[in-house]
C-alpha cells in the first residue's frame, strides 16, 4: 500500500489499543442496584473473594478482563453504557460460574461514576482492585479538522474518566489497607502519531495521572497503567475501515508479526494486579508485541 512504512503502520495500530470502546450516543444513566449485605463466597483462585470493580466491560479487553478475573474467583463489579451486552456478559459469566454484576453507568459523568463505585461497595463491603479501561476512539483527522466536540469526548471519556475512577475508588481502597489500580492508556499516549490528536493527548494524560498517582499513594496502592499496542477488538476493526489497512499490514509493523488478543492483555492487567507485582507501581506497561522497542 502507497505510503505505507512502519511509522504509518504504527500510528496506526496506535488506534486500536484502548480496549472495550463505545461509540453509541445518547443520554446514559446510573441504574443502581439495590443494596446488599457483604457477600461470602466459596470462589476458589488466584482473586478469591477479592471485589474487583472494571469500567467499560460490555466488550473488547474490559470483557475479557472481567472474565478472567470471575474465573480465578473473584466478585466482578462492571460497568457500560451498552446496557444490553453488560447483560449478556453478566449472564454468560454467571453461566460459567462465576460472580459479576453489571451496571449502567457513564464515566464522563461524575454522579454516575461515584454511584457506580458506591454500589459496588454497597454490594460486597468493600473494594479491593480496579481497572478503568472505558474508552473511545474517532476516525483519523488532522488538529485543524478536528471537531471541538469529538476533541472534549475524547479527553472527557479517556482521561476524565480514569480520574473519576480514582477519585472515587482510592477512599475505598485505603479502607481496606491498599489494593491495586490499573488505568487503560495506549502506545499512541506514549509516542506521537499524526492525525489522532485527541486520542493520543487523553492516553498521554492517563499515563501522567497514572504517575502522580502512585506518587501519591505509592504506600498503600499499587497503581499502573497498561498500554496495548493493536489488539484484535471492534476498535481495531474500525482501524481497518478508517484507515484502509488490513491487520495483517498492521501486523508487519510488530516484531511478533500479529495483533494480540484481549485476552493478552486481560492476564498482563492481572498480573499488574497481583501479589506477584507487588514491587510495581507507577509502570507505563506496554503489551504491544514490541511494537515501541
Amino acid at each position: 500500500m502507497k505510503g505505507l512504512n512502519r511509522r504509518r503502520i504504527l500510528s496506526i495500530g496506535g488506534l486500536g489499543l484502548a480496549g472495550v470502546a463505545t461509540t453509541l450516543t445518547g443520554k446514559a444513566h446510573a441504574n443502581t442496584p439495590t443494596p446488599q449485605p457483604l457477600q461470602t463466597t466459596t470462589q476458589t483462585g488466584k482473586f478469591a473473594n477479592k471485589v474487583v470493580l472494571i469500567t467499560g466491560a460490555t466488550s473488547g479487553i474490559g470483557e475479557a478482563t472481567a472474565r478472567l478475573f470471575a474465573k480465578e474467583g473473584a466478585n466482578v463489579f462492571f460497568c457500560g453504557r451498552r446496557e444490553t451486552l453488560g447483560k449478556q456478559v453478566e449472564t454468560s459469566i454467571r453461566s460459567t460460574g462465576g460472580d459479576a454484576t453489571y451496571m449502567r453507568a457513564d464515566v464522563r459523568k461524575e454522579t454516575e461514576v461515584k454511584a457506580f463505585v458506591d454500589a459496588c461497595v454497597a454490594k460486597y463491603g468493600r473494594l479491593d482492585i480496579a481497572f478503568n479501561n472505558a474508552g473511545i476512539d474517532y476516525p483519523p483527522n488532522s488538529i485543524a479538522d478536528t471537531a471541538i466536540a469529538e476533541f472534549d469526548d475524547l479527553m472527557n471519556t479517556n482521561a476524565r474518566g480514569v480520574f473519576l475512577g480514582m477519585k472515587y475508588e482510592i477512599p475505598h481502597l485505603l479502607k481496606v489497607g491498599g489494593g491495586a489500580i490499573i488505568n487503560m492508556a495506549s502506545i499512541g499516549g506514549q509516542r506521537a502519531f499524526a492525525n489522532i490528536v485527541g486520542y493520543g493527548a487523553s492516553k498521554a494524560a492517563v499515563i501522567h495521572m497514572t504517575k502522580m498517582a502512585a506518587q501519591e499513594y505509592g504506600k498503600t496502592i499499587r497503581i499502573n497503567a497498561v498500554l496495548p499496542g493493536a489488539i484484535d477488538t471492534a476498535m481495531l476493526d474500525r482501524v481497518e475501515r478508517d484507515w484502509k489497512v488490513t491487520k495483517e499490514q498492521l501486523a508487519s509493523g510488530y516484531p511478533i508479526k500479529r495483533v494480540g488478543k484481549p485476552e493478552e492483555v486481560a492476564a498482563a492487567v492481572l498480573w499488574l494486579a497481583s501479589p506477584e507485582a507487588s514491587y510495581v507501581s507507577g509502570v507505563a506497561f506496554n503489551v504491544d508485541g514490541g511494537g515501541l522497542g
